[in-house]
């Protein structure tokens, strides 16, 4: 899995612009998170060349980049967790899920929906 990660405000508005003609998927980590490093670690092990053609895995790190949560937070309104999927299509967040609720299937599922 090649993860697209966001650093700076340019990467989130390079996300969401991106999420005109393909869902994003943004996955918000925190290294300090024994439940985030597990739910990465299932995400990564499940994804696969299928779910790259419906939808871009962009990669959040928490710890250093928490202003770029923060603002994901204002642009779409959803409140911040951490580990936290976010669907982002056509510049909405279509859909939202943290913490035991980030399940690789459930994710390309909801943006193939949103795409077709």
């Amino acid at each position: 899995m090649t993860w697209i990660e966001i650093k700076e405000e340019n990467d989130l508005k390079q996300a969401i612009n991106q999420s005109i003609t393909k869902p994003v998927l943004i996955f918000k980590h925190s290294t300090r998170c024994s439940i985030s490093s597990m739910m990465l670690s299932k995400l990564e092990r499940n994804w696969n060349d299928d779910s790259t053609q419906k939808i871009s895995p962009f990669f959040l790190d928490l710890i250093k980049y928490r202003n770029i949560s923060n603002l994901i937070e204002e642009e779409f309104g959803i409140m911040h967790e951490s580990p936290q999927a976010l669907i982002i299509y056509n510049k909405e967040c279509v859909f939202n899920t943290s913490h035991g609720g980030i399940n690789h299937d459930t994710l390309v599922n909801k943006a193939s929906q949103v795409a077709n």
